[in-house]
């Protein structure tokens, strides 16, 4: 499948594709049929104008033969009077009368003439050499054959039966047979429809936008509730929706800080208690089963509250944030370096970016023993990676990387690791809009990869 079809086939999958096809074909099958019926008025206007023409010639040569029928007679026999010849015995056609033309002439004609008028099939009707046959001047194309007509009267109480030969007239041409008229109907037709159903759809692509920016941060925008009735109220309902978002995590988080303080209390009389403890490994042992206990408790409070943040957001300058990062984790005598920095600015809110990086440097030195830290532009993004040198993990491991209190692989644990460090840090992520996905980079160990909008 080429590109351009696919990309075709992405946008008819689409609301905006799918509602502009259906106006589209609406509006060309309603232009189509409008077209038609004025081809139908077009034709009836036609056929009636030479039925009238018909008309008015054959009363024309019966109001002559009223007026003079000898010398009428006479001028028909010599074909004196052009488009006109008297037809008598064999020369005389059968053709069937119309109705309609005749009953049109009987009602303009005197009664004695009873006038009857039928079409006669053929281009011979004056008999001869036709005139549409004969040489023309040059410059001139031949006429096309005329419209026979016998016209069958009574003058003088004898029947007399006239041959009309009248011009032809072409029918007037037809729209729809103009290929480039029917594109012009269907371009237009298509523009049209895919500009209303981009006005139709843009309220829907603003909630879908609003619902993916609180996807990434729980402190969105509101989205902006304008629009029909309709369209207000459901931007409206999912406003509130936010609302009661963050007034649910809010209320967990103050809950769990609750439970976190009280908890102190007692944890710090159990320390002073085990500070009694006689048997000193046995009192080491307890004393660090306490520790890590706080320690439990304190990153189990710091998950909950890293979901939101009150900060303000602004332009974070990366490289330098990058670098500052890494000489402060090689001060501690760990092997962190800065190997590409990007020259951009970033939007986001500083304290959760720096913790999100802080720990995904912390997990790549604690589980890797080093940390590669660089970044680079991606067009209006900023990527910025995490490396270390460690045994990575398997693909059915880096599924449930994320998940809080759970070891994704125990060749990465520690002792002292509660397995919610790369949880913390995807939801900082998630606070300052960014995006954390893991992988294993090609030449071993494990990357961490963060998204960045550009400021």
């Amino acid at each position: 499948m080429t590109p351009w079809l696919a990309r075709g086939v992405r946008f008819f999958g689409t609301l905006t594709g799918r509602m502009a096809l259906t106006l589209a074909t609406g509006v060309v099958i309603a232009l189509v049929a409008s077209i038609l019926i004025a081809e139908r008025g077009r034709q009836a206007e036609y056929d009636r104008g030479r039925e009238e023409r018909v008309v008015a010639s054959a009363l024309d040569v019966i109001k002559r033969l009223n007026h003079a029928p000898d010398g009428m007679i006479a001028n028909l026999r010599d074909g004196r009077l052009i488009g006109a010849q008297l037809l008598q015995g064999a020369s005389i056609p059968t053709a069937t009368p119309d109705d309609e033309m005749t009953r049109k002439l009987a009602m303009r004609a005197t009664p004695a003439s009873r006038p009857t008028i039928a079409r006669v099939p053929g281009i011979t009707c004056l008999g001869g050499d036709p005139f549409w046959t004969r040489p023309r001047a040059a410059g001139f194309d031949a006429p096309l054959a005329p419209d026979c007509w016998l016209l069958a009267v009574r003058v003088q109480g004898r029947p007399v039966a006239i041959a009309l030969a009248l011009p032809h007239l072409p029918a007037p041409p037809s729209w729809t047979t103009d290929w480039r008229f029917l594109l012009l109907v269907f371009t237009a037709a298509f523009i049209l429809s895919l500009i209303v159903a981009r006005v139709a759809t843009a309220p829907l692509r603003r909630l879908s936008a609003a619902a993916e920016a609180f996807a990434r941060s729980i402190d969105a925008e509101p989205v902006t509730e304008r629009g029909p009735s309709d369209v207000r109220a459901a931007l409206a309902t999912f406003n509130l929706m936010q609302e009661r978002v963050r007034a649910g995590l809010r209320e967990r988080t103050r809950i769990l800080a609750a439970i976190s303080h009280d908890l102190q209390t007692p944890l710090t009389r159990l320390r002073l208690r085990l500070e009694q403890v006689e048997d000193e490994a046995l009192r080491e042992r307890l004393v660090a089963d306490l520790s890590a206990t706080l320690s439990m408790v304190k990153r189990g409070l710091d998950l909950a509250r890293s979901g939101e943040s009150g900060e303000d957001w602004s332009s974070v300058d990366i490289d330098s944030l990058l670098s500052s990062l890494a000489d402060d984790a090689a001060e501690f005598g760990h092997a962190v370096c800065f190997t590409q920095g990007c020259g951009s600015l970033v939007r986001a809110r500083p304290d959760s970016l720096n913790r999100c990086l802080a720990n995904l440097i912390d997990n790549a030195i604690k589980y890797g023993g080093n940390a590669e830290i660089a970044a680079r532009r991606a067009g209006k993004v900023v990527i910025i990676t995490v490396r270390d040198h460690g045994p990575g993990m398997t693909e059915t491991m880096l599924a449930h990387a994320f998940d809080p209190f759970v070891r994704a692989d125990t060749s990465r644990s520690s002792a002292d690791g509660t397995g919610i460090g790369l949880t913390i840090a995807r939801a900082q992520a998630a606070a300052t809009g960014a995006i954390l996905s893991l992988d294993n980079h090609p030449d071993g160990g494990l990357e961490a990869m963060l998204t960045v909008t550009r400021s």
